[in-house]
């Protein structure tokens, strides 16, 4: 793994990535600047071994994930994950169920020389996905850097959809419409980008795609069922906002009851996804599977906060239900170093063993990459990266594009005198 300082600069790539759906690529700063979230010219090169070594790493820690669910349903631990009494009932009915599941992303500490180590699992709404899919593959087939990219989320979404939906209209005899959902409060474009590709995979799934508000969803009160404006019955929704959010709305039991009866609504995320998103599946691994001496590679030591080892001096504390980096904290040596404000912590803390992310310095500072993975319908499908200037991954973090197995082309032979 390496990062390369001087790419290839696109003529027009600000317009170019705009009309490509990255309409959220400026990124206001806090003292009045405007910077691109895009980098163009720099990139991040990997071996073919390399991306082999993280495609594996992947697959493991989602087998682990799927181990830790059933231990947390097993145990009922859902009071040590804070997760409300009122959603249990869904999360085990979805476990047991297995509903239609499309995406998730791994976040990962990589330098290429020692094993991916997990930072955390967005698991539920992670974005960076229009960036991740279709951006940086434009970019590497029109600049022809490298010999190709870990990039196959659109055809994985497109059978993901495919094999989720033939199997929901094989159960319920019905052919569904998907709905698709995002917010209005998310004012970037971000959301309502994200929504729009995962339509068009949906579309080239065979099936119908309708977006939708959040704010515009109905809900009957004589049926207790849910409709969009215009009347129509939301048999399946992908919607981009989170679970946690979701049950605390005011209509958040009816959202729970409804998906108990027969017909009812299917989400998209499934309930279960919040035994994932929360950052207090790390220490729950690390229980599991931090002894183990192949599998206990991928995961740095973690501990609820009650629960940590007196003897800790440096580490991170997370919120459970945290977000783009907020109210996280770097501790050394017993002292906050570093901390982003937000409005996450009540719900609890994880602490995780402080591994520093890999510094690959440029003319313009520090770089510091944290690596997102894809998983689509559960299995490894490509790659984004997120750099930041300092060691906590926040929303004003850049994305750069990778390659593999990138030659830099050779210089002009001089003739011989």
């Amino acid at each position: 793994m390496r990062r390369i300082e001087s790419g290839i600069v696109r003529p027009g790539w600000q317009a170019e990535i705009e009309a490509q759906g990255l309409v959220y690529n400026r990124t206001d700063l806090p003292g009045g600047e405007v910077r691109s979230y895009w980098r163009e010219g720099p990139f991040y090169d990997f071996s073919m071994a390399e991306v082999q070594r993280l495609e594996g790493a992947v697959a493991q820690l989602f087998q682990m994930c799927v181990a830790a669910g059933d231990h947390i349903v097993d145990n009922e631990l859902f009071d040590r994950l804070r997760i409300p009494p009122m959603a249990r009932p869904s999360i085990r009915r979805t476990w047991e169920a297995e509903p239609p599941s499309v995406y998730g992303r791994f976040d990962l500490r990589y330098d290429g020389e020692g094993p991916p180590k997990l930072l955390e699992f967005n698991a539920d709404t992670p974005t960076g996905l229009v960036e991740s899919a279709v951006t940086q593959w434009n970019w590497h087939l029109f600049t022809g850097q490298g010999s190709d990219q870990w990039n196959a989320l659109h055809d994985t979404l497109v059978a993901a959809w495919q094999r989720n939906l033939l199997k929901w209209e094989r159960r319920t005899g019905i052919r569904p419409r998907v709905h698709l959902a995002w917010t209005s409060e998310e004012k970037s474009g971000e959301d309502r980008m994200t929504v729009a590709y995962l339509m068009d995979t949906v579309v080239q799934a065979g099936y119908e795609a309708i977006e939708l508000l959040v704010e515009d969803i109905v809900l009957d009160d004589g049926d207790g069922r849910f409709y969009d404006p215009q009347g129509r019955h939301l048999d399946v929704v992908f919607k981009l906002y989170p679970w946690e959010w979701l049950i605390e709305d005011e209509f958040g039991p009816a959202v729970l009851a409804d998906g108990m009866r027969p017909g009812g609504t299917t989400w998209v995320e499934p309930a279960y996804k919040m035994l994932w998103s929360t950052k207090a599946l790390l220490p729950v691994l690390w229980q599991l599977f931090g002894t183990d001496p192949v599998l206990g590679e991928f995961l740095l030591p973690a501990y609820f906060a009650d629960e940590m080892p007196s003897t800790w001096r440096d580490y991170v504390r997370k919120p459970l239900w945290g977000r783009e980096g907020a109210n996280v904290a770097i501790v050394r040596d017993g002292v906050v170093t570093a901390e982003l404000p937000g409005r996450y912590g009540t719900e609890g803390f994880v602490v995780q063993e402080f591994a520093p992310l890999p510094d690959f310095p440029g003319v313009d500072g520090p770089h510091h990459p944290v690596l997102g993975a894809w998983v689509v319908d559960g299995e490894p499908a490509g790659l984004g990266i997120r750099e930041s200037d300092g060691l906590i991954t926040d929303n004003l973090s850049y994305f750069v594009p990778h390659t593999i197995d990138h030659a830099a082309p050779r210089a002009p032979a001089r003739p011989t005198p």
